[in-house]
């Protein structure tokens, strides 16, 4: 087994590569994985792991093989070299290279006739992002939709706010007009969350085919998404404010949804 003890490797400089660059991730269709439970999410999402770099001491033999997939690169490295790589202040001793998934529109598949969509415009920030998909993973919704995207899905920042849950959803992302030529072309009743021409939306009936969707905080959904919706929906507030956290507002009528369909 291949052991590392120099910050000035040419695999440890890669990995802060990947980590620090979308371009990097880009080119060489891998990004970087760090912590036990996010690399065993990965494998269960059926990603490959290319190569996986541990503290020895931290973490057993036994575990390594739970984490690697087949041909795997499995590489100890030291203390030093690992608290270079490490992306968290605590650590589990593990980090993974893994290659990248596609996130077309086209590898989408519904178990349902009745499928229950999240679609996010123009989300930015990694930790809203995160949040997002940690909603939809605990409502166990049938796809993810992100249009014009403007992070990296494969950000550590999302993987990190995520905890995982970039692996455990089925995720597409494509622009604004193809997400409606979309939900379209599969019948999906769409609830735009906007104060315009909005009904509250616990008046609003999400059993059938139905895709929620929510925009930014700054800017809210653009007018294409608001002309193709079924309809407009928004949440009553009472306070002095009249906007929430994107992530925030995607959970309520989520499972409200998720209610009406006895939480299933």
């Amino acid at each position: 087994m291949k052991h590392i003890e120099s910050i000035q490797n040419s695999l440890i400089k890669n990995i802060l590569k990947l980590q620090e660059k979308s371009r990097e991730r880009k080119k060489q269709n891998v990004f970087v994985i760090e912590g036990k439970r996010e690399i065993s999410l990965a494998i269960k999402g059926d990603y490959k792991i290319e190569t996986l770099v541990f503290l020895e001491n931290v973490v057993s033999e036994k575990e390594l093989d739970t984490f690697a997939t087949e041909n795997s690169e499995i590489i100890s490295v030291s203390k030093e070299v690992y608290q270079k790589i490490a992306y968290r202040n605590s650590t589990e001793g593990i980090i993974a290279i893994a290659e990248m998934k596609s996130f077309s529109l086209k590898n989408i598949k519904f178990s349902t006739t009745a499928p229950l969509i999240l679609v996010a415009e123009a989300p930015e920030k990694p930790g809203n992002i995160g949040a997002l998909l940690r909603t939809c993973d605990a409502a166990k919704i049938d796809a993810v939709l992100i249009a014009n995207p403007k992070t990296d899905l494969y950000n550590p920042n999302i993987i990190r706010s995520s905890i995982g849950c970039l692996f455990t959803n089925q995720i597409a992302t494509d622009t604004t007009e193809e997400i409606i030529d979309f939900l379209n072309k599969y019948n999906i009743n769409s609830f735009a969350t906007t104060l315009q021409n909005s009904n509250e939306y616990h008046k609003e009936e999400y059993t059938n085919a139905t895709a929620i969707i929510v925009g930014t905080e700054d800017t809210g959904l653009s007018l294409a998404f608001r002309n193709a919706a079924t309809r407009n929906i928004n949440i009553p507030m009472h306070g002095e404010i009249d906007s929430m956290n994107v992530s925030v507002a995607a959970a309520i009528v989520i499972f409200e949804a998720k209610r009406q369909r006895n939480f299933k």
